[in-house]
C-alpha cells in the first residue's frame, strides 16, 4: 500500500497573476491529490494537499517550475500526517 502523506508548500517569486494556481490545480487534479491552493501576501502561494508521497513529490517538482510565466524562486516543503480531511483539490 502507498504511503499516504500531507503537504504545505509554500512557493515564492513570481508566482501571482501568472495561473500559477490554475495550473496547481490541473496538476494535482491529474495526480489525484486532495487540497488546495491559494495565493498568500508578499507574492507566496500556498499549497496543501494529501495523498500518495510519490505523487505529491511530483507535485512539488512542479512547484519549482510552474508555468511559463511564473518565476520561482523558492519552494518550502513541510510534511505531515495524512488526515483525510480534504475531498478533491481546488483553488482557494
Amino acid at each position: 500500500m502507498a504511503e499516504m502523506v500531507s503537504l504545505h508548500a509554500t512557493v515564492h517569486g513570481r508566482v501571482q497573476g501568472v495561473f500559477f494556481r490554475a495550473s496547481v490545480e490541473e496538476r494535482a487534479t491529474q495526480l489525484n491529490l486532495t487540497g488546495y491552493v491559494r495565493n498568500r501576501p508578499g507574492n507566496i502561494v500556498e499549497v496543501r494537499a494529501e495523498g500518495e508521497k510519490s505523487k505529491l513529490e511530483k507535485l512539488v517538482e512542479y512547484l519549482k517550475i510552474g508555468p511559463p510565466a511564473a518565476r520561482v524562486k523558492d519552494v518550502i516543503t513541510i510534511w505531515g500526517e495524512y488526515t483525510g480531511g480534504f475531498l478533491n483539490f481546488r483553488v482557494r
